[in-house]
């Protein structure tokens, strides 16, 4: 299979395509690799997967450039004519938006907009893009499910990708196109983010610096190990989206439609509050942090927790990792690669 994986530096999107490369098929990755958080880090991963890629034999091509480029993203479908797209890459970050808006047009609608152009007109079998569980903003039914509306964003970050979700629908109902959208809930693990929870707790518990602990405390969040994420991403991919033979349009579902297209949460389905997450970095580490409890951030939202039930009746996705077992993995590698 031939698959173009844009994002494949940053975070979930350097596991994805590693993954694939470990299978056998070809990848074409694409990212700018830009200085949104240390890129130190982002090369690393791409010298990852330029091994992986020689370890197993497989193809692999590597496209350093800005997805908000259209003629660039036109010329990568053109000369690698990809038969699947695991759209990965964007301006991530809920509190970023605060700051910089425009930074999100660019990379969550210019190049969104970019990315559904190029799978149209060079006949793409499958689409599979990134969401998040952001989307569910104001709600406070839980688990949050993917049949409810998402009508009332938070910040920013989440309308951008709220409108990713309708950009995608239009495309799949006027051109055909299969699409995935996947609603992703706190993801974390081994070469995670600087700018997450997990990798800034156990920076400052190390450098004897107090954490930023905001809510008191008391949020929830469904962590999902990056491993498992990866497990449900690829299922997805494999598996085409279709229309919904028995959508009704006196009653619309949210996440199918008489198109070829689905939402899916992909979660843990198991929330955990912040102070339990903190008691298992410090259990990891040997070491007590110093807390500075502080109220909850504009556009934070208190709660998450994910009904994964849909994914796992369409692709056999179930998450099997505990948040115990994923934090030892993550310290283990960050006092590794930092030598800490």
């Amino acid at each position: 299979m031939n698959n173009l994986v844009t994002g494949n530096a940053g975070f979930i999107g350097f596991h994805t395509a590693k993954r694939l490369l470990e299978r056998g098929d070809s990848v074409i990755g694409f990212d700018v690799v830009n200085d949104y958080y240390d890129p130190t880090i982002k090369e690393a991963r791409l010298e990852i997967l330029e091994a992986t890629a020689r370890e197993h034999g497989s193809d692999y091509t590597f496209i350093r450039a800005d997805l908000a480029d259209q003629q660039t993203v036109n010329d990568a479908f053109e000369a690698h004519k990809p038969q699947r797209v695991i759209h990965l890459a964007a301006q991530a970050g809920v509190r970023y938006s605060l700051e910089n808006p425009h930074a999100y047009v660019q990379s969550n609608l210019v190049a969104f907009t970019n990315i559904l152009e190029a799978c149209r007109h060079h006949r793409v079998e499958h689409l599979t893009y990134a969401s998040t569980s952001s989307v569910y903003g104001a709600n406070t039914k839980m688990p949050f499910s993917e049949h409810e509306s998402v009508d009332h964003p938070l910040q920013f970050y989440a309308a951008t990708k709220k409108a990713n979700e309708l950009m995608a629908h239009s495309y799949s109902h006027l051109y055909r196109l299969p699409t995935t959208g996947l609603r992703f809930f706190t993801v974390y693990g081994p070469w995670g983010r600087p700018d997450m929870a997990l990798f800034l707790f156990t920076r400052n518990i190390l450098a004897d610096e107090p954490i930023p602990v905001f809510n008191h405390g008391h949020h929830t969040r469904d962590f999902t190990y990056i491993d498992d994420i990866v497990e449900g991403v690829v299922r997805a991919s494999d598996d085409i989206a279709a229309p919904n033979p028995e959508w009704n349009s006196d009653a619309p579902d949210p996440a199918t439609s008489n198109a070829p297209y689905r939402l899916f949460n992909i979660g843990n389905n198991n929330p955990v509050k912040l102070s339990a997450y903190i008691e298992a970095i410090e259990d990891a580490l040997g070491k007590k942090a110093t807390k500075d409890l502080l109220p909850l951030q504009p556009g934070d939202v208190p709660d998450t927790y994910a009904d994964s039930t849909e994914l796992e009746r369409a692709v056999g996705y179930k998450p099997a990792t505990p948040v115990k077992e994923g934090i030892a993995n993550f310290v283990a590698w960050y006092r590794e690669f930092y030598n800490a």
